[in-house]
């Protein structure tokens, strides 16, 4: 007997130190390596379904109830290879969303140009640095009066820190491009500079195809109906090539904070929706808003883990914690109070917005939730290929998702009187 009782209470310190363990830097940095483990997370991908199965799996082990909605977006382009080729130097390039429908395979090879007549030339332009992540008004004026130049393809170079192949979000109801528009990152500029100067062709090899109807999933997981006021949490799970630093950290502190919901059996009942589809138009959260989430009247709060919330600035080629330099807490006004208690240990500065919330919180705000909190951010390597596991670490990702479990352990307490 007395075997058994202490079995029983090593059992249970096993179990307590395992709860407490879901918070701590370790934990967290797991799971974003799980994530990046699944390599590429384009909506409709293998990655994408594997990252998916993952998550459901995960909060199914926490007590949650799991059902996946379906989320069908009309187009996707899949890209098997792409380079760009100039003075005997071969770089990888990314076709920019949305390229011609004819054009999702092609081989071509003309002169690089930048000035003078272009037509049937390969012409380089650039857009500068913007801070930004969604293509926009300015990108498509200047890619449109590029192709009007009748160039046969456009050779672009996008600025961020990194000096790499850079992607802005896009609409499915973005037109496609009339000419091919390929990136390459400007560290490659010196190659294409001898191209231009010694008049060199350019060489492209493309490889891709389009998919229409392509689909995949949101992840839904429900506990606690019943038990309380209706608090949802939302995370994306798609994005540019790996996008390890974008998404991770997020994904990590939403199954941290299912996970110490569920253990702690929290008098509330919770909603969370990992949503597909964010960087070609939102589809997996503008399709919950629309058929699945509790109505605003319905619902205390709202919190979103958004894209770079717990990643490394970098300075002058060094690793530093000076997150706070590309981080932002996106809040209603009403969460002002609240956060400033729960973030105390958290650099990052405050968006409290009104009209507009940033990312898929636009969506959200736009439907009419009242109160909401999130976190999104940039960091050196975000939108590029390099997006790694290099950008965070144990020791930036713990307080954020200590505070956050913190905001919501205090909605849970206080209810309404959380919001004023």
């Amino acid at each position: 007997m007395r075997h058994i009782l202490i079995a029983t209470v090593v059992a249970l310190m096993i179990g307590q130190a395992a709860a407490k363990d879901v918070l701590s830097g370790a934990s967290l940095y797991e799971d974003v390596a799980r994530y990046a483990s699944f390599g590429l997370h384009r909506f409709g991908s293998l990655g994408d379904r594997a990252t998916a199965d993952w998550i459901a799996g995960e909060l199914s082990a926490a007590g949650f109830a799991i059902k996946f909605q379906p989320v069908v977006l009309g187009r996707q382009y899949v890209v098997e290879r792409a380079s760009a080729e100039a003075v005997g130097i071969s770089v990888e390039a990314t076709p920019f969303w949305w390229p011609p429908e004819d054009k999702a395979s092609f081989h071509l090879s003309a002169p690089l140009a930048r000035d003078g007549d272009v037509a049937g030339k390969v012409l380089r332009i650039e857009l500068p640095f913007d801070r930004g992540a969604y293509l926009g008004p300015a990108h498509r004026t200047a890619i449109a009066e590029a192709a009007a130049r009748k160039p046969a393809a456009i050779l672009l170079m996008i600025g961020n820190p990194a000096d790499d192949r850079f992607a802005y979000n896009v609409t499915q109801e973005d037109a496609p491009w009339p000419v091919p528009v390929m990136v390459v990152g400007a560290k490659a500029r010196a190659t294409f500079e001898r191209a231009l100067a010694s008049g060199a062709p350019v060489t492209f090899d493309v490889a891709g195809h389009y998919e229409r109807d392509v689909s995949g999933r949101n992840v839904i997981a429900e506990t606690g109906i019943g038990r309380g006021p209706t608090i949802v949490v939302s995370t994306p799970m798609t994005g540019w090539y790996t996008c390890v630093c974008e998404r991770g950290p997020g994904i990590a502190n939403f199954l941290a904070l299912a996970r110490t919901v569920a253990a702690e059996k929290w008098p509330a009942h919770f909603v969370f929706i990992a949503t597909a589809g964010h960087e070609i138009g939102h589809g997996g959260m503008e399709l919950f808003l629309k058929d699945g989430a509790p109505a605003p009247k319905d619902t205390l709060a709202w919190i979103h883990f958004g894209s770079s919330n717990a990643c490394y600035a970098v300075a002058e080629g060094a690793r530093t914690d000076r997150a706070e330099e590309e981080r932002y807490l996106v809040l209603s006004k009403s969460a002002v109070t609240l956060t400033d208690e729960a973030f105390v240990a958290v650099a990052a500065k405050r968006l409290v917005t009104e009209k507009q919330a940033v990312g898929e919180l636009r969506d959200v705000h736009a439907a009419g939730y009242a109160n909401f909190l999130g976190m999104a951010g940039r960091h050196h390597t975000f939108h590029t290929p390099a997006d790694d596991l290099g950008a965070t670490g144990p020791e930036i990702l713990e307080p954020v998702a200590r505070a956050f479990v913190d905001a919501a352990r205090k909605i849970v307490e206080r209810g309404d009187a959380a919001f004023r």
